[in-house]
């Protein structure tokens, strides 16, 4: 079904986490195992890893 959750491999601890059905690559989601947050790279197969952090000198 297309409704069913997506599961993946948190990148930090290789625990199983459910994802949205309609997750899309790019996206940021919060990790329900360490809270951290996590980029879905790739869909097929569902890769994750960690988000990069965002820099707070935007423009200098």
């Amino acid at each position: 079904m297309a409704d069913d959750p997506i599961m993946a491999e948190d990148p930090l601890t290789g625990d199983e986490i459910e994802l949205p059905a309609d997750v899309e690559v790019g996206e940021i989601i919060d990790s329900p195992v360490t809270g951290a947050e996590l980029e879905v790279i790739s869909l097929d197969p569902v890769v994750l890893e960690e988000a990069p952090e965002l820099e707070e000198d935007w423009g200098e």
